[in-house]
């Protein structure tokens, strides 16, 4: 979502913009699609922006590792890189605490828009389970 890419196939392993715009040429050079042609046939998703929730600076990691923990009970598969990424039939969610802010920053993306409310209604149960008061997920939400 940030614009950020990185590679570690025959590279070095990190974020290049340089880099990532050479790959680029060299796909559409190499290949017979236009890359409007390679665009057009992504998935079209949908998402949230950056949402943003106001939680103490000594609480913000402890509610994400409840999250995590009461996913992991559940069964679900999560990856912990940075926060909680619980990736579902054709989306994904994303909690994690922020590294500038006494906040919690969420992120969701699906094929559609009720599959992005079924997505934002399961972070909200899952914050309300960790003990946060949230009863929707928008851009201006906060405590």
């Amino acid at each position: 979502m940030s614009g950020h890419i990185f590679f570690a196939d025959t590279y070095f392993g990190f974020d290049d913009a340089l880099y990532a715009a050479v790959r680029l040429i060299d796909l559409v050079a190499r290949g017979d699609k236009s890359i409007g042609d390679m665009r057009d046939a992504l998935p079209q998703m949908v998402n949230t922006p950056e949402i943003r929730i106001d939680v103490a600076e000594e609480r913000k990691s402890a509610v994400v590792y409840t999250v995590k923990q009461s996913l992991l009970a559940a069964g679900a598969e999560v990856n912990d890189i940075d926060g909680v990424r619980v990736s579902r039939d054709g989306g994904w969610w994303l909690l994690r605490a922020s590294n500038t802010q006494s906040a919690l920053v969420v992120r969701c993306e699906a094929q559609g828009e009720d599959a992005l409310e079924d997505l934002k209604a399961e972070v909200i149960a899952e914050l309300n389970k960790a003990g946060l008061a949230v009863d929707r997920l928008e851009p201006s939400a906060g405590h």
